[in-house]
């Protein structure tokens, strides 16, 4: 059962301190990442006399966070862009092509297999490791730009990495930091030292500690985002918390039986599965999305099932931005339900 008095108790606080720590460091993770590959040049002075990509036949991402940097920039990307999930490359890639390896995390040996291949078919390189790295020494020559990032993050490589592609006319315009600063808001309303009243990620916590999650996002990168909460909530809880479209969640709502306003929580429990429905939103107004919001919004509503939302609160910010807010939000929500449910 979710404990909401461990969610103050200064005890339980200190034991999940380091996670929550982690969570709140991004903002300063992603201005580390920033500081050395933008520099007080920014990334013209790093791109500097690179052409790769600028008139690409073709762009392919690998590595952590591929799928992020394509969801942000195949809207605009002049030439075809595929986030590719396994080792080796296409066999389509060649040297009219531009290859973006992300490896923060280290030398994993199916990306390592990937810079060569990139290498020997002679396409561009575009590459975010550790200098000292092997992956980096192998990734060495004209065609190749190394992208320097020492710390373990991926998401602070992938904002790096996406601020350098719109230098090299691949993808929009990305701030660093104003992605950290999204980041550093979260952590200071989710801070462990705010109480239930005042702090989202405990009440999100608290909302969702009882049922089964079902998370939804409209927009691409909501529902990237939404794919990542989701994981958050299931290693919190073991349960098996969906992520997917509207039209995937609807038959889960529509058969989903109103819930028992007499029912004892502690020996009734059917009660414990039912679903609780959570809707990002970061301020889309599409057809689509607000079709969708609208569809789940009501099906929930008739089978009596609990609705919460995490939105954005700058309705300024940019795509990644609102990316970074949402998913932070999630993850603090997450760890304070491990937290609550005697898992910290």
């Amino acid at each position: 059962m979710f404990d909401d008095s461990l969610l103050e108790n200064p005890a339980a606080l200190t034991a999940a301190d380091e996670h929550l720590r982690h969570l709140a460091g991004q903002g300063a993770r992603i201005r580390i990442a920033a500081a050395e590959v933008l520099g007080p040049g920014g990334p013209g002075a790093l791109v500097d006399g690179f052409e790769g990509g600028r008139a690409a036949r073709g762009v392919i991402a690998l590595g952590a966070e591929a799928r992020l940097i394509r969801a942000v920039v195949e809207p605009i990307c002049p030439s075809p862009f595929v986030a590719w999930p396994t080792t080796g490359l296409p066999g389509w890639v060649g040297p009219l092509d531009t290859v973006v390896v992300l490896a923060s995390e280290g030398s994993d040996p199916g990306l390592m297999s990937s810079v060569a291949e990139a290498v020997r078919r002679g396409a561009a390189l575009v590459l975010a490791a550790d200098p000292a790295s092997p992956i980096a020494e192998m990734s060495r020559g004209s065609a190749s730009l190394l992208v320097p990032v020492r710390i373990p993050d991926p998401l602070a490589a992938a904002t790096v990495v996406l601020a350098v592609l719109n230098e090299l006319g691949i993808g929009p315009r990305v701030r660093p930091e104003h992605v950290a600063e999204s980041a550093d808001m979260v952590a200071e309303q989710c801070s462990p030292h705010r109480d239930l009243s005042s702090n989202p990620a405990k009440d999100l916590a608290l909302c969702v500690a009882d049922d089964t999650p079902m998370v939804w996002g409209g927009t691409v990168l909501a529902a990237r985002a939404s794919r990542r909460i989701a994981e958050a909530f299931r290693r919190a809880t073991g349960r098996a918390v969906l992520s997917a479209d509207a039209t995937e969640l609807m038959p889960v709502l529509s058969a989903a039986v109103p819930a028992d306003p007499f029912a004892d929580p502690f020996e009734d429990k059917a009660s414990m599965t039912r679903p609780v429905l959570v809707l990002l939103d970061d301020g889309s107004e599409a057809d689509e999305v607000r079709r969708g919001r609208s569809e789940l919004s009501a099906a929930a509503e008739r089978r009596d099932v609990r609705i919460t939302r995490i939105g954005v609160e700058r309705s300024s910010s940019t795509d990644l931005e609102s990316y970074v807010e949402l998913l932070q939000r999630g993850l603090f929500g997450a760890a304070y339900l491990s937290l609550g449910l005697g898992q910290s």
